[in-house]
């Protein structure tokens, strides 16, 4: 059985908020089409991570690649129309914009992406999202809001998804929900890496784990 490519490869990544250090030298390996689950404390550095995957925050060492090429050396806009998804753990709607104009704002950036196409998946995935399609952000509930960020994520992914922390401060219905999309994504074979804060939630979808604490791996 041949083993997975890898799709992201972090190795021993070091980053600095305000002169702190938040990521200590990580190390992961995400292979193409699975589902990898990040865990780790509130301020472990799983937000960090992700962010430094984004472009958000520079490195002071290591390398970030994305199917072979230096993330490190792209400017921070190149990055979704690569086909990475990102879902914060704040949303990060645009209040005064629809459910849909929220989806389609990454969807902008690229000029491969068939925006019908990657609408009618997000539908197709999350059908509560089709219905709510003309109701603006700031009308939404924390919940709603969180659905909208995944569909978000979810139509500029078209190889990758970034969650962070998707099942923090939800309530059980919608945390069952949200499990729910996530089988619907892994069976289509779409690379998944979420963090979250414990190991309760959807374990038996995941196919890698990886635990962070204090910016490290956390050592066998």
């Amino acid at each position: 059985m041949t083993a997975s490519r890898l799709l992201i490869d972090i190795d021993n990544l070091a980053v600095e908020i305000q002169s702190m250090p938040a990521l200590r030298g990580f190390t992961m390996h995400v292979p193409e089409g699975k589902m990898v689950s990040l865990v780790g404390r509130n301020g472990a550095g799983k937000t960090t991570l992700m962010r430094a995957i984004m472009g958000h925050l520079a490195p002071q060492r290591g390398t970030i690649q994305f199917d072979g090429a230096d993330l490190t050396a792209l400017p921070r806009h190149a990055r979704a129309p690569l086909g990475i998804g990102y879902m914060p753990e704040d949303r990060g709607l645009v209040p005064q914009l629809t459910v849909e104009e929220n989806i389609l704002l990454p969807l902008w950036v690229s000029k491969t992406i068939h925006r019908t196409q990657r609408l009618d998946l997000v539908y197709e995935v999350i059908g509560e999202l089709a219905e709510m399609r003309g109701r603006k952000a700031l009308l939404l509930s924390g919940g709603q809001q969180k659905l909208v960020a995944l569909g978000r994520a979810l139509g500029i992914g078209t190889r990758c998804l970034l969650l962070d922390e998707p099942f923090e401060g939800i309530a059980p219905a919608l945390s069952e929900r949200i499990s729910e999309v996530l089988a619907a994504l892994k069976a289509k074979g779409l690379t998944v890496l979420m963090s979250q804060s414990d190991l309760n939630h959807s374990r038996t979808l995941f196919d890698v784990e990886f635990v962070i604490e204090r910016g490290a791996n956390l050592a066998a």
